[in-house]
């Protein structure tokens, strides 16, 4: 660009100094008279000779040229004769200008053909087409100074604002502005443009409208809005059937479509009665655009609130309305507890009704029947089979079903009336109108208890109407107080308890827990044992060696359970178990005071049960029970379970008589196996011995015989020399075969005795040493355990007099001295190394202090 600008200063400088210029046609030049310092136009084509006192600005321009239907704005424009239409000059002979204006020129008269821009006339737009307006469209014009059109000879003043429709052409004015380009809303079937004046005006249709004031267009088609007017929002109609009406309400008093007044706030229903369609007017307010139809079948029914009669709404009326039938609920209408079946009553079923205002019953009658009056609050019942629709007076408080009861079932019935509660059972009862079912509230104890059996017999959570049921355990015994007749009862299980409405379970609360603590069992039944307990006993002997012994007690309750006396007696002692087990310890304490230790050690049984039972006056046996009297309750044996020193001195003594017991038993046994194994090594020597011998003297025997042949043979041989030697060499070789067959069994049998023998004099070496190993490491596990627990019990003592801050302050002492001194030293953080060795950041402090690392 900036070079183009410099190329054409170049050529404008040479024009200027050109003295012969051609003008091509449709081009013009400006010309300066120095002389007059009036600028000319010079138009082509042409050659022109400029005079020195000329001067020719700039190079030659293009003349404008307007299409057909093409404007231009011109700005500073000439003036002009208004009568001749030729440019004005002044006195000067200079053209005049109207600066600051504009002027739009079209492509028509004397701007049809290219025209030159005088000087000071400048371009103040492209050329372009002239706005063409469709059809179904408009301009919407404002005026931004006072004017006269002079094709409608209208006066404009500034601020009006008016349209120009189409189809056409728009010409542009420099009086007016475009404010926006409207198109036509186009109103379908069915629909409404709802408008909106924005100032007082005269619509299309010539009815007056004042300002902010709405109407509606219904006309199907293009709508094109005035200049006063605004379109709101297209409305279009609800399509109306026999299932769907609209809710409307009225926004100001006013006639609608179907020629009725509404009032203000008044609200109405349209349905396909009235109209198959329904465009909504402008006071019609839309509350519901669907409101469904209500049907009921024959086994339905409704009862409608604040209904509508004569044209009007009952407020506080109720309507009952039974199927078949469909409704729409009109304005205010509403269905209490919605569309609801008929109550259908089986044979074992029946509704509990109550009035709620005074009314004559007509419904369900027989043949014989009258009308029945009710009264408001009367109670009644009505019993299946039947089918039931209540009137609006009636409310169904409940349906009631007749309750099966089982011989071990029922339900506590009150009487509203009277109040009086009762139990029923065993049938299948039907509350009466004046009957309610009573809950039995339990001690939480007590629902505690029940709860438990629930859980193990999985019948779930109780039900407080129904009978409280008990399964009274196997030989046990369950007290129920009567609080209205102010009497007891004693239940023997088993047996299934039941409770009256009155009655309630006596909670037995026992002692328990070793040593026994009170109130730590709670029961509802008594068992009446056999059965033991057991109990842990603080003793004192003569010596003052504090003992704990652990007794068991075997008990059981010895009554006559036809008799209600000895009945009553089982629960006359709270906790029998707290005061058995304080009588017994009392005894025993006594009796242990007034031996010593060893003598207690030694016949701790024979004290104890002499103590509890205590003995026979004339024989001196110790006695085979213990009796309570006031419950009847028996010890009839008693064990001792341990018996433990409390005093840690007692404890050491006795630990060390036991080792010395154990060394001692050890040695013995010892020295037995050593006896027993000397003992069978004897009796295998002497087996030995005795083999040997017998071995020796059956050899002799064969050497007997063996003579007693060579005698033979020698006798033999006298007869004849041949058959003696072969007999004898025969039968010498048969004796040596058979007796080195003997003496070769001898042998064996021999070495087998003996390995047997010392195989078994190996094993029972071996069974001998393992078993004393087993003592010894016994004793041994034994004395360490015993170690252990006097190392420990000496390091908890150590711990709690030193005090847990102490020790705490010993642990902390090291590091703060450490910090101390780092600080004392000034140094925050300081650290050397080559870098090739790792650091112990965990004992950077003990070495910059000097201490020596931890092992």
């Amino acid at each position: 660009a900036e070079v183009r600008d410099e190329e054409a200063n170049h050529i404008s400088g040479i024009m200027s100094e050109a003295s012969v210029i051609r003008i091509k046609p449709y081009y013009y030049i400006h010309v300066l008279d120095n002389n007059k310092n009036v600028t000319s136009v010079e138009t082509g084509p042409q050659t022109f000779t400029r005079q020195d006192h000329q001067k020719v600005l700039g190079q030659p321009e293009p003349m404008i040229m307007l299409p057909p239907r093409h404007y231009v704005t011109i700005a500073n424009p000439v003036v002009k004769d208004p009568k001749t239409g030729n440019v004005v000059y002044g006195a000067d002979g200079q053209i005049k200008l109207r600066h600051g204006d504009e002027e739009v020129r079209e492509a028509k008269g004397v701007y049809a053909e290219p025209f030159a821009l005088y000087p000071g006339e400048k371009l103040a737009g492209k050329v372009s087409p002239l706005s063409v307006v469709a059809p179904n469209t408009a301009l919407r014009l404002k005026c931004i100074r006072d004017f006269v059109d002079p094709e409608t000879k209208v006066r404009h003043n500034a601020g009006d604002e008016w349209i120009f429709e189409g189809p056409g052409t728009y010409t542009p004015r420099v009086e007016v502005q475009i404010v926006e380009s409207i198109k036509a809303t186009l109103i379908k079937p069915l629909q409404a443009l709802k408008l909106r004046a924005r100032k007082a005006t005269v619509d299309r249709t010539g009815a007056e409208r004042k300002a902010g004031e709405e109407w509606m267009v219904k006309t199907p088609g293009a709508y094109l809005p005035g200049v006063d007017e605004e379109i709101v929002e297209i409305v279009n109609a609800f399509v109306l059937t026999e299932k769907k009406a609209i809710h409307l309400r009225a926004t100001r008093t006013f006639v609608d479509a179907f020629k009725k007044e509404r009032k203000a706030g008044e609200e109405w229903l349209v349905t396909s009665v009235d109209a198959e369609t329904h465009i909504p007017d402008i006071y019609e307010q839309v509350v519901n655009p669907d409101v469904k139809l209500t049907t009921l079948n024959s086994r339905q029914y409704c009862v409608v609130l604040d209904p509508w009669k004569d044209g009007r709404s009952k407020l506080g009326a109720k309507e009952l309305r039974k199927g078949e039938i469909s409704f729409f609920l009109k304005p205010g209408e509403r269905l209490e507890n919605g569309i609801q079946n008929v109550i259908v009553l089986g044979s074992e079923e029946a509704l509990l009704l109550k009035a709620k205002e005074s009314f004559v019953d007509r419904q369900n009658l027989g043949d014989k029947k009258e009308p029945v009056q009710h009264n408001a609050g009367d109670r009644w019942m009505l019993y299946g089979p039947a089918d039931f629709t209540p009137p609006v007076e009636v409310e169904v408080i409940e349906k009631r079903k007749s309750i099966p009861l089982d011989e071990n079932e029922g339900i506590y019935v009150r009487d509203i009336k009277s109040g009086k509660v009762r139990a029923v059972t065993a049938e299948s009862y039907m509350l009466k109108p004046n009957e309610e079912l009573w809950k039995k509230d339990l001690p939480k104890i007590v629902e505690e208890l029940l709860a438990k059996q629930s859980e193990e017999d999985d019948s779930g959570e109780r039900d407080r109407t129904r009978v409280v049921r008990y399964k009274a355990p196997h030989n046990s015994a369950v007290q129920i107080y009567d609080y209205k007749d102010k009497k007891s009862r004693v239940v023997f299980g088993p047996e299934m308890v039941m409770l009256g409405p009155d009655e309630q379970f006596t909670v037995l609360s026992l002692s328990g827990d070793k040593p026994k603590r009170p109130h730590v069992i709670k029961t509802l039944c008594l068992f009446l044992g056999p059965d033991f307990m057991t109990d842990i006993v603080i003793v004192e002997t003569a010596d003052h060696a504090r003992l704990s012994l652990k007794l068991s007690y075997n008990w059981r309750f010895d009554l006559d359970k036809s008799k209600q006396a000895d009945a009553h007696k089982l629960f006359q002692v709270p906790d029998f178990v707290g005061d058995a087990c304080k009588a017994i310890a009392s005894r025993v304490r006594g009796a242990v005071a007034s031996v010593t230790f060893d003598a207690f050690h030694r016949s701790s049984a024979r004290i104890i049960r002499t103590a509890v039972f205590g003995t026979s006056g004339e024989t001196g046996k110790i006695n085979e029970e213990f009796r309570f009297a006031q419950n009847g309750l028996v010890f009839t044996n008693i064990d001792i379970q341990s018996v433990e020193p409390v005093d840690q001195r007692t404890r050491d003594s006795l630990q060390k008589s036991v080792q010395m017991a154990i060394e001692i038993t050890t040695k013995s046994q010892e020295a037995q196996a050593r006896q027993d194994s000397a003992k069978l090594e004897q009796e295998a020597i002497g087996i030995l011995e005795r083999q040997k011998i017998k071995d020796e003297a059956a050899a002799e025997k064969a050497k007997t015989a063996l003579l007693q042949l060579q005698a033979e043979s020698a006798a033999i041989e006298s007869a004849g020399q041949a058959t003696a030697e072969a007999k004898a060499r025969a039968k010498a070789s048969q004796i040596e075969g058979e007796a080195a067959v003997e003496m070769a069994e001898l042998n064996a049998s021999a070495q087998k005795i003996k390995s047997e023998t010392e195989l078994a004099i190996k094993k029972a070496r071996q069974l001998a040493e393992i078993e004393h190993r087993k003592r010894l490491n016994a004793l041994e596990i034994t004395k360490a355990k015993q170690l252990g627990d006097i190392e420990s019990m000496k390091f908890k003592e150590i711990v709690t007099s030193i005090g847990p801050q102490t020790i705490r302050s010993m642990a902390e002492a090291g590091p703060q001295m450490q910090a101390k001194l780092l600080q004392g030293l000034g140094l925050k953080s300081f650290l050397i190394t080559d870098g090739n060795s790792p650091i112990n950041l965990f004992n950077t402090a003990n070495g910059l202090v000097g201490g020596a690392n931890p092992q």
